[in-house]
């Protein structure tokens, strides 16, 4: 499996029989897709563009509101168990902030699994989970979690921990680099790991994920 981060909670996720895009909003990915296609699209929360509205169906209108490069595939935007082309996809409901969603609204955690190996897509999550809420999602062994948004370092890394995962993910989601360096910093500082070289995709099968968990940081695709 390969996984490519495009910036923001854009990620594309490459198997065998099928391509997963979680969040491939156009203030990301613009309208012609930036070079990004899948058959599954994940939407984990809204954004300054329409949802589409077809959960559970393709969607081949113009109306979707997907960038052109993805028109056609498989979208989902609501919690429940899915499969699609021999992905497993399960969405859990969780929140843009620690109120319940009063404040940010909803956010759905995503879990795929590409090619043997289950990755929780956390979206805007802003919050650690509960145990019902770490049931759901069930066992993971990548997560992509959100850095620099309003789930704080310590948050994130308490997260991961709930979770167990062999390999994480971040996902900077402040406008610019510079801003969300002193938030990764003490992300990684929580975690007990320093930077290492961003690299520009991962690619990993299930019989070679790490036995402790590992940080991977990657550079967003296409950046100028």
């Amino acid at each position: 499996m390969e996984l490519t981060w495009y910036g923001r909670t854009c990620v594309r996720l490459k198997g065998r029989d099928a391509v997963v895009v979680a969040d491939p909003y156009q203030s990301v990915v613009g309208p012609t897709g930036r070079g990004i296609a899948g058959d599954i699209v994940t939407f984990s929360h809204p954004d300054d563009t329409p949802l589409p509205k077809a959960k559970g169906r393709t969607t081949r209108d113009g109306s979707t509101h997907l960038p052109s490069s993805l028109e056609g595939a498989f979208v989902l935007d609501g919690p429940g168990e899915y499969e699609v082309r021999h992905i497993l996809v399960n969405g859990v409901r969780t929140f843009r902030d620690d109120q319940g969603g009063a404040e940010r609204g909803r956010n759905i955690a995503f879990v795929a699994e590409v090619d043997g190996i289950h990755v929780a897509h956390l979206g805007d999550i802003a919050h650690t989970l509960t145990e019902e809420k770490v049931g759901e999602i069930g066992p993971v062994d990548i997560v992509c979690v959100p850095i620099g948004g309003l789930l704080s370092p310590t948050k994130a890394a308490e997260l991961v921990a709930q979770l167990d995962p062999k390999i994480v993910v971040p996902m900077p989601v402040c406008e610019t680099d510079e801003a969300c360096a002193p938030f990764l910093a003490k992300f990684l500082h929580e975690m007990g790991t320093t930077a290492s070289e961003p690299q520009p995709r991962l690619t990993v099968t299930a019989s070679g994920l790490p036995e402790e968990t590992t940080t991977v940081l990657l550079e967003p695709r296409g950046k100028v």
